[in-house]
């Protein structure tokens, strides 16, 4: 190769990649953050965490009263549509208390229940079970206080009967019509008669 060749090449060949016009190659800025810059940038890292975490504790707090919320009020209707269910059929049930009377009145007229036909009284109390056991599944308690104590709050005193034995006073001794409840709620209070003590005045 001649020392013009050698020329040729060397110019065309460019070993110096910083120079030149054409050259478009950066280098990024690798300098740390140091001292006064780093300290600043490091403090608003610091307070917007705080910020963040202030503002995720209230929302985790609202988000956590609103669940309550929904739960007690869920447990609220669900307690209300148990309770009406209950007593949805209350008014019903009411009026069905005069036809358990019916058989009541019925049974208490010894003379003339035991005139009628056995086979005949025997299927009137079979029906009458029946009818009485569909009530109570359905919430229905009958109130029979005779030989109990008198409840002033429960039952109905429409006469009271003189006794000689005190251990018999202010106790039921008749129930003239039984009493209804319904879900331990009172449909209506049994009439009862009370024995009272004969005093000595009433003696002589």
């Amino acid at each position: 190769m001649n020392d013009e060749d050698k020329k040729i090449i060397e110019e065309e060949v460019d070993t110096d990649p910083g120079d030149g016009d054409t050259d478009d190659v950066t280098f990024e800025d690798n300098t740390e953050v140091t001292g006064g810059d780093y300290k600043q940038k490091v403090d608003k890292l610091r307070v917007r965490i705080k910020e963040l975490e202030k503002k995720n504790a209230e929302l985790l707090d609202s988000w956590q009263r609103d669940k309550a919320e929904f739960v007690n009020a869920r447990k609220r209707d669900d307690e209300e549509k148990t309770r009406f269910a209950k007593f949805a059929t209350g008014d019903i049930i009411a009026e069905l208390l005069t036809v358990l009377d019916s058989f009541e009145s019925a049974f208490r007229n010894k003379e003339a229940w035991e005139k009628a036909d056995k086979n005949w009284r025997v299927g009137i109390e079979y029906i009458h079970s029946q009818f009485l056991n569909i009530l109570t599944s359905n919430g229905l308690k009958v109130i029979n206080p005779l030989g109990e104590e008198y409840n002033p709050v429960r039952d109905e005193a429409i006469e009271t009967v003189p006794v000689d034995d005190e251990s018999q006073a202010g106790k039921v001794l008749e129930v003239v019509q039984v009493g209804y409840e319904l879900h331990d709620k009172e449909l209506r209070a049994p009439k009862v008669k009370i024995g009272e003590k004969t005093s000595k005045s009433d003696e002589l």
